[in-house]
């Protein structure tokens, strides 16, 4: 099995790549739009098909290269149902199983930075998007997002897996790379001890700017990053 974690430093979004080469299947996970070249590439140097295109969300801060791959390749796009984006392949709901090759990737709904906010297990491998982060979690002020929701998805599905499960987000500012279960449990400074009501203090009370993309960035996500008219061309 093949493993990276690819980068994009104008949105700080982390993109997954995995891969099955003796089977010659691939898997991308928020793949962003700017970086199509590089993910084509990687899946010629490692001779593999990409057979999925996994959303955890319709993001705010880039826009997806999931309808480009699936232009290019004939990749499968998938996001939850509750994202509204109609023109995905897969409306994925909580408990689906993806396969590639002999994987299996475990879809686990993850309401809260959105409606349709979804985290995705691959082995001992959580990938998370927005959900939780390393020492922080998504904004809930924006997209129908819920603080409520977003303690609920973290306390009661993600922290319920084992301690060791390697935690890979959507998104770092830092520069940190992955984190686990065990150590968001321990110390996460939004969720560590924290009850709902504090966490929603907490949340509630961030004060962040508007993300600079927002308003084209979900628009164009909802249609798998592809402008509607060229979709009606095709």
């Amino acid at each position: 099995m093949l493993f990276k974690q690819l980068f994009d430093t104008d949105s700080s979004t982390y993109t997954y790549f995995i891969a099955d080469v003796d089977a010659s299947e691939a898997v991308l996970i928020d793949p962003v739009d700017t970086h199509i070249e590089a993910y084509l590439n990687l899946l010629q140097q490692h001779q593999c098909a990409l057979k999925y295109s996994l959303e955890t969300h319709v993001h705010a801060d880039h826009i997806t290269g999931g309808g480009k791959l699936r232009q290019k390749t004939a990749a499968l796009t998938a996001v939850a149902s509750a994202c509204g984006a109609q023109t995905a392949d897969l409306q994925l709901s909580d408990g689906d199983v993806l396969t590639f090759a002999s994987e299996k990737i475990l879809v686990i709904s993850t309401p809260g930075h959105t409606p349709g906010s979804t985290s995705f297990l691959w082995r001992d491998r959580l990938f998370t998007g927005d959900a939780l982060l390393i020492n922080g979690c998504g904004r809930t002020d924006f997209q129908g997002g819920s603080a409520e929701s977003q303690y609920n998805s973290i306390i009661n599905k993600l922290f319920t897996l084992s301690d060791e499960t390697l935690v890979y987000p959507g998104h770092d500012y830092q520069g940190r790379r992955v984190s686990c279960i065990g150590q968001e449990k321990a110390i996460n400074p939004r969720l560590a001890g924290k009850s709902l009501e504090e966490f929603v203090e907490i949340m509630n009370n961030l004060n962040l700017p508007k993300p600079r993309l927002i308003d084209i960035a979900v628009p164009a996500n909802r249609m798998c990053g592809i402008p509607e008219d060229t979709l009606m061309q095709g």
